[in-house]
This record gives C-alpha cells, structure tokens and sequence, in this order.
C-alpha cells in the first residue's frame, strides 16, 4: 500500500514540476550555455551535451526508474555516444527529483576515476540549491571541457576540426511526459 501512495506522490511531483524549470533554466540562459558548449568544443575533439527534465515520462515513474536510467537512456536517443574518440559527455538534470547525472563515454571513463564525476556532481547539487542553476552548470562545463582538452585536445594553433557526428551544442529542455523532443 504505501509503495503505491509513493509512486503515487512522485507521478504527481513529476507532473507538477513544468513551471520550475521556465524559472531555474530560462531561455536565455539555455542560450548562453549553448555557446559556452560551443566554445568548449573548440578545445577538444569531445562532444557535450546538456539536458534538462522536468519530470520523467509516466512509463519511468511508473515502474520506479531511476534518473541515472533516464540519463543513460537519453545518452543513447541524443547521440552523445557517437564520437570519433568515444569521449561525448551528457550533464543530465532532472527537476523533479532533484536529481543530477554525468554520464560519460567509454573513453573518458577510461580515462577519469568515477569519483571525479562523482565530485563535480556533488559542486553542481550545491550550487543549484543555492538557486545558482547557471554558475552549477558553467562551472561542470569548464570542469568538463579542462579534463576533455586534458585527454583530447586539438591542435592549440588551430581550431576543432569539425566533429564528425555534428551535435547540437544547445541543451535540450524536455517537457514533462514526453519521451523525446519533437
């Protein structure tokens, strides 16, 4: 019984968060991320993506996924695993859990100890609940784009060859409900 009073809580919580995510990550600063990830790639051949939830979709919440899941499966739908070098990187936030993920390709992972993600999680959870969405996400970016330039960097005198795959550098913003951006 009480398991289904908490499913039952957290389907409302995951349908109700809509509204915090326009304040926490308005377009502007979804803006100004996009080009910081732009920026950051020209120093290294690595791709980053950021994506913001605000609730899971009702199949996840109803059989208790986690957002490490969610995060895993959108690593996947958002083509970050398809690098050259394996080293894409997804910032992953969802709003209705409070719930923040870094999930790396299997170059990086080979590459950085687990507890570095680990860490630059815990800095970006001070951070936004301090209300600081936009220093927590820029400071993952330089924290992100100084261990990809340490790994995989270009040519200092030239700029990024143009990366293979193409990734949009602009975070996406999924509404609640919805499995995947139109």
């Amino acid at each position: 019984m009480r398991n289904g009073i908490q499913r039952l809580a957290r389907l409302l919580r995951h349908r109700w968060t809509e509204g915090r995510m326009q304040a926490a990550l308005p377009d502007e600063l979804l803006e100004r991320l996009g080009r910081r990830v732009a920026a950051s790639e020209q120093r290294h051949t690595g791709e980053i993506r950021i994506c913001v939830e605000a609730g899971l979709p009702l199949s996840y919440v109803w059989r208790d996924a986690t957002a490490r899941e969610r995060a895993v499966a959108l690593f996947g739908k958002l083509r970050v695993w398809d690098t050259e070098h394996n080293n894409g990187v997804l910032i992953y936030l969802l709003l209705a859990d409070h719930a923040i993920e870094i999930i790396a390709d299997r170059g990086l992972t080979r590459a950085i100890a687990a507890d570095t993600w680990e860490k630059l999680v815990q800095e970006m959870g001070t951070a936004f609940h301090d209300g600081h969405y936009e220093d927590g996400l820029t400071q993952a970016l330089a924290h992100v784009t100084a261990l990809l330039h340490q790994h995989f960097a270009t040519d200092g005198n030239a700029p990024a060859a143009p990366q293979t795959d193409g990734l949009p550098d602009a975070p996406v913003r999924l509404r609640t409900g919805r499995d995947f951006p139109s």
